[in-house]
This record gives structure tokens, sequence and C-alpha cells, in this order.
């Protein structure tokens, strides 16, 4: 199977709309360039094949919708035959675009560019399905958007660290007191990183050394608490929710039970959740192996995720 960069090039966008163009554009070296926006969603198959079958008859070949409102502008009533309403995508001549986007000027679309510098320019009908999404009760409108799945995805992720003399200790984010921390590249905290792994489980997203090598002295001695946040927002801006989590402490030393209501509650308030979806349990080794010879403390972690259900904000 390919990757999606043996099919499409990724290519770093600006400040504005226009700045992005520009920079895509860098790569296109094609007679005619179709642009589209992020947030126009069902574009009916038959409007983009109108558009390239109609692209020779000017520089840029642009969707409109008549307008049955009254309309007002000014505050005078205007004859609503002569008003349109533009949408995208939009088939324009690449050399053309290039040239009409070199300017400090900034233009919501391509054709507004292009006509400002004396270009030509043919409209087709356009789709009132062709809805931009622009605020939340847009969603509503978008037919062709199904509904997020009911499913839920469950993550494991399991940790461990040896014992470290004269380092301070982080648990959950808390400060254990006891003369010894946690062996790591980071400050340690052996249970963040067993969640973190169970997070990126969750949404199959890998696991915590793909995110923040140890490799890399950006991390070094870094607060994990840190790192957990720039995974929980990973995770919101791919779509999903935190549902609960669980989490499994094993160590014959320190004392968990003292710390575990602070770990809860710091836990909690990192994945913006209520306590009571964060349960932690704390158990021994029995005296047995490396964690029962009191050499380290090891985190086993479930999470839960679901996808955000847009239908319901």
């Amino acid at each position: 199977m390919n990757n999606f960069s043996d099919k499409y090039n990724f290519v770093q966008g600006g400040e504005t709309r226009q700045e992005s163009i520009k920079n895509a554009l860098e790569d296109v070296s094609s007679e005619h360039v179709m642009i589209t926006d992020v947030a126009r969603a069902c574009i009916p198959e038959d409007v983009i094949s109108n558009l390239i079958k109609q692209k020779e008859k000017a520089d840029c070949i642009v969707p409109v919708l008549n307008v049955s409102d009254t309309v007002i502008y000014n505050e005078e009533t205007i004859n609503r035959d002569n008003v349109k309403l533009i949408q995208t995508p939009q088939v324009s001549k690449t050399t053309i675009l290039k040239e009409a986007l070199n300017t400090n000027i900034e233009y919501t679309d391509d054709s507004s560019a292009i006509k400002a510098n004396g270009g030509s320019i043919y409209y087709v009908e356009g789709s009132s399905k062709s809805k931009k999404l622009t605020v939340g009760n847009d969603l509503s409108e978008i037919s062709c958007l199904k509904k997020p799945s009911s499913n839920f995805f469950t993550g494991t992720g399991y940790d461990i660290h040896p014992f470290e003399e004269n380092k301070k200790m982080y648990l959950g984010g808390i400060n254990i007191d006891v003369p010894y921390g946690f062996k790591a590249h980071s400050d340690g905290d052996v249970l963040i990183h067993s969640l973190i792994d169970a997070l990126l489980g969750a949404c199959g997203a890998g696991d915590i050394g793909e995110f923040f090598p140890d490799t890399d002295d950006e991390f070094k001695d870094i607060d994990s608490k840190i790192l957990l946040e720039q995974i929980v927002n990973f995770i919101h801006n791919v779509g999903y929710e935190i549902v609960n989590i669980d989490l499994t402490i094993i160590a014959q030393q320190p004392k968990i039970n003292p710390y575990k209501k602070d770990i809860k509650k710091t836990i909690a308030s990192l994945l913006n959740l209520e306590m009571q979806f964060v349960n932690i349990k704390a158990t021994t080794a029995e005296k047995l192996g490396f964690i029962g010879r009191k050499e380290g403390v090891a985190v086993q972690s479930i999470a839960t995720l679901k996808y955000y259900d847009w239908t319901k904000k």
C-alpha cells in the first residue's frame, strides 16, 4: 500500500488563504489548477465536471448561485438578478493565477484576484449542496457527512522505570516525597508515560517514542505533564474524545495510597475529565522480581476513546 506521500504533496500553509495557495502553486506545473475551500463539503460531481469542461472559456471558471431573497446594499434595495454567490472549486489558468496573487492585496477567492488583475471570468451554475461550513449550525445542513460512529476504542499502555538516587520522583504529575526518583531521559513519570501509550493505542497512533524520542535533547528532563497535554490536544484534533481511563500502579515502594487522590485529581485535570472517569489502583509485586526487590515501579494503563459527536453540539 502506498503512503500518502507517494500520492500527494504536502505544502506548508500560510497565515492567510492566499499565502497557502501561493505556497501550493509553487508545486503546480499544469496548465490549469482547481482550488477549493477545505470547509466546503458535498460538492456534486457534475459541478466539477462542468468546471473542467468549460476551462478554456476564460482565465477563471467559477460556480455561482443566484439569489432568491431581496437584497439591500448600503440601505438601498438593489436588483437581486445582478447578485451572485460565489462558490468553489474554481478552475484557473495556473500562470495567470500565480501572477494575480503576486500582490499584498488579500482576496477572498481566486476569481477576485484574477479579475482585479485584468483577467476574464466565466460563471457556471453552482449547487446549493456545496455548503460551506462557517458556523456550527451549518453542520446540520451538510447531507453528505455521515454521523460519527458510536464505536468505542480501547488502548493499553505499559511502562517501567528503575529508581535513581538523589532525584525527585514524579508519579502522575505529583512529587512523591522520597529521596529517589526514576532513571529516564525525561522526568521519568512512569504513570504518565504508560497513560500516553494507552491513549495513542486507542486511536491507532503508535507510541510515546514516536512522538517524543529519548534521543532528542528537547525532551531531556522534561515535565511529563507537558507531553501528556500535547497528546491530549492531538487526540482532540484528530476527532476523538476521552471516555475514561483505568490505571494500575505496581510498586513495592514507595507507598502509593497517600498520593492516590492527588494523582487522580491531576490526571483528571490534564485529560479534561471528571474525576469519576479516572480510576487509579495500586498493588505490590508481593516482593517478587524487579519491582519486589524495590528497584523500580511499573504502571499499566487502559484508555477508552470515542469519536467526537459534532451532531450533538
